[in-house]
């Protein structure tokens, strides 16, 4: 997802983290300073909903304006089914069995030292 605050917040005419911080306030939203700074500065790891909700009030603007999404990056997509590694062999229908090592011992296993 990318963070749009600085666009969103330009386009209100708000150029600077206290003007932010000025129109949250209007609308009852009491962040600190350095959150809002944070928020400007960079993408939020997380953002409640209700914070959210509050955001956009106050900058009169919507969730797709706030958060736009983007491609996964090719290296963060899942693997593609039907590729397998170099030398697997082929998975049938049921669940993936370990197999027993050569030369490992059968039978009860010995108890842990004390």
């Amino acid at each position: 997802m990318k963070w749009n605050l600085r666009m969103v917040a330009a386009q209100r005419d708000l150029w600077r983290p206290t003007e932010v911080l000025a129109a949250f306030k209007e609308v009852g939203f009491n962040p600190s300073l350095s959150k809002v700074a944070a928020m400007w500065g960079g993408t939020p790891i997380s953002v409640r909903l209700d914070d959210l909700d509050k955001i956009c009030t106050a900058l009169n603007c919507t969730v797709g304006d706030l958060l736009q999404a983007e491609p996964l990056d090719a290296s963060l997509a899942p693997p593609q089914h039907g590729r397998k590694a170099v030398g697997a062999e082929e998975a049938g229908p049921g669940p993936v069995r370990p197999t027993p090592r050569s030369g490992q011992r059968r039978g009860p296993r010995s108890l842990p030292p004390n």
